[in-house]
């Protein structure tokens, strides 16, 4: 939703020119014994919530039994990587060209926050967002994240 929100965010740098994508092609990272694969799910953007989760689960455990098809791994408009599954709190991915940007996902953290005024443990996330600045400068990139944030901090708005 963000990504057709910002497309910028969502484009590729080819040579000389860049693209703007009008579909959204989302790699996700998953790590494997001989390193790291990128699964495409294809048309993320027409899809719902417990589709992708469905095909992200799929492409994860077919990685890891060396299943997946190389046209399944091919394609991808915007990628996201999540250690945070391995605990780390904080990091930065390359980004794969010729995509624009990929969304660094880190570890689900319990700490204090202000809530209406109260201070109250509070589920904190770092999202780091890495951006190719032909194409995505810095203002269009913090746009895409507090898209972003508002989703993350309000998912019923994903199911209207």
């Amino acid at each position: 939703m963000a990504l057709r929100q910002h497309p910028q965010v969502n484009s590729q740098w080819f040579d000389d020119r860049m693209q703007l994508n009008n579909h959204v092609h989302i790699g996700v990272a998953v790590a494997v014994e001989d390193g790291l694969v990128v699964p495409v799910v294809k048309f993320a953007n027409e899809q719902s919530l417990t589709q992708i989760g469905a095909a992200v689960r799929d492409y994860a455990g077919r990685a890891k039994t060396k299943k997946l098809t190389p046209e399944e791994m091919q394609g991808s408009t915007f990628t996201i990587s999540n250690l945070g599954m391995f605990g780390i709190e904080s990091f930065t991915s390359i980004i794969n060209q010729p995509n624009s940007a990929i969304l660094s996902v880190g570890a689900i953290v319990q700490k204090p926050v202000v809530k209406n005024g109260e201070i109250v443990v509070g589920n904190t996330i770092k999202l780091t967002l890495a951006c190719d600045h032909r194409t995505v400068d810095g203002a269009t990139g913090s746009l895409f994240l507090q898209t972003l944030k508002g989703l993350i901090e309000n998912p019923v708005t994903m199911l209207v």
